[in-house]
């Protein structure tokens, strides 16, 4: 798969770049970028709900009424979790909701994903980007000049971590900055174009090139 590149005014360059099979051209794998997301998902939860057993809540243990001849249940504490104000039966506790992925599966999720943005023709790609300081201003020109200012999400892939990028992206709604090393199945599925600088899109290919 060939794509033109583009400078940062949006004018094609006249130069063409051809994607990896290895990382754009696989057939994606639905069920591993399922896992891939539904990890990230489940990493995201604080997983800090708690409520008061009964020996947690305050109250009395005194025996409320003799165990028989009443016609009604027995009862032996005001703590129970029928009463009104007493401890919550099976109520939720501290957990991690974390769970074990592969190393391969989750490669593999990663390269489904970037491989069903290109299928789906939604990866697009740009000359380096470089700013001299932060300027929001700057950056919002740049996506104007590439028609990606348009409300939908956008994902930009750079090769290291500019400062100055991430800033100048920071408070623009829909749009955020990555490195390849910091990609996750999540936001590859969760954006409607992947924007890679030329170096961004070198970085990639090395990683998944050298990795097992």
């Amino acid at each position: 798969m060939e794509l033109s590149v583009y400078n940062i005014k949006g004018e094609d360059t006249g130069r063409k770049v051809t994607l990896s099979d290895a990382i754009f051209g696989l057939e994606p794998n639905e069920h591993v970028m399922y896992l891939d997301v539904k990890q990230y998902l489940a990493n995201q939860r604080q997983g800090t709900h708690k409520s008061k057993q009964r020996n947690e809540v305050h109250g009395t243990t005194k025996k409320l009424k003799k165990q028989k001849g009443t016609g009604g249940a027995r009862a032996g504490s005001m703590k129970s979790g029928v009463f009104v104000g007493g401890g919550r039966i099976f109520g939720p506790e501290p957990r991690d909701y974390g769970f074990k992925l592969n190393k391969k599966t989750k490669r593999l999720a990663r390269l489904s994903a970037l491989s069903s943005l290109a299928k789906d023709g939604k990866v697009a790609l740009v000359e380096n980007i470089s700013l001299s300081a932060p300027k929001t201003k700057e950056f919002l020109n740049i996506l104007n000049g590439l028609k990606l200012n348009n409300g939908k999400k956008t994902l930009l892939v750079t090769g290291s971590v500019d400062k100055n990028v991430v800033l100048s992206a920071r408070n623009i709604q829909r749009v955020s900055v990555a490195t390849p090393v910091a990609l996750n199945t999540h936001d590859l599925l969760n954006t409607d174009t992947l924007l890679l600088s030329e170096d961004g899109l070198t970085a990639l290919e090395q990683l998944y090139t050298t990795a097992e």
